[in-house]
């Protein structure tokens, strides 16, 4: 199904599973931003690369997390449900695309994570792998996004999960057990990268 509104040439369309067009937008993108919230919270927005996003089915996408300064997207999934993903396209053609959807987290320690894994390349600090069934698909012209090119990757975080043992790096996750609001966080128990 797909719905399209136009304003002064710039059309938004909506659909609801992705379809081939959106898978090929989507593999060019070297980044994407990640925003959740629950009620009674500040919204979180992050921004993901490393190749990290997977599309496992035209009804539900997949990302991987690695370990970083907090856990707001676990914690707000888990309170609430809703996220959203955005792409857009910092060359040309300009585009936007959001997934609109209802996620949760998959940790090393629990079922399901081997198959989900198997979708990845798993890197140092894995946290864990954030599932989200697709409600819609939105696109828009982007016309308003700066042309910006791509230098190169950074690796810091990776290097950063590289050099920590496994021992170290589970006593840290155990100790961040509440988002910056105070929402209860399920801690990774296994390291598998």
């Amino acid at each position: 199904m797909v719905h399209a509104r136009q304003s002064e040439g710039c059309a938004m369309e909506f659909f609801d599973r992705v379809h081939d067009d959106h898978r090929a937008f989507i593999a060019k993108q070297p980044v994407f931003f990640v925003a959740t919230a629950a009620e009674g919270t500040r919204i979180n927005c992050s921004p993901k690369g490393m190749d990290s996003f997977r599309i496992l089915d035209d009804a539900t996408v997949a990302y991987l997390d690695l370990g970083g300064s907090g856990n707001e997207t676990q914690a707000h999934l888990a309170a609430d449900g809703r996220i959203t993903i955005m792409f857009c396209a910092f060359d040309n053609p300009a585009l936007i695309l959001r997934i609109y959807g209802r996620g949760r987290a998959v940790l090393p320690q629990d079922e399901g994570f081997a198959p989900l894994a198997a979708h990845f390349d798993l890197l140092p600090g894995t946290r864990q792998i954030f599932v989200i069934d697709v409600d819609s698909l939105q696109t828009s012209c982007g016309w308003g996004v700066p042309r910006m090119t791509i230098e190169n990757e950074r690796r810091t975080l990776v290097k950063y999960h590289a050099q920590q043992k496994p021992e170290a790096y589970l006593a840290t996750m155990a100790t961040r057990t509440q988002s910056i609001d105070g929402l209860p966080v399920r801690p990774q128990t296994e390291v598998v990268a």
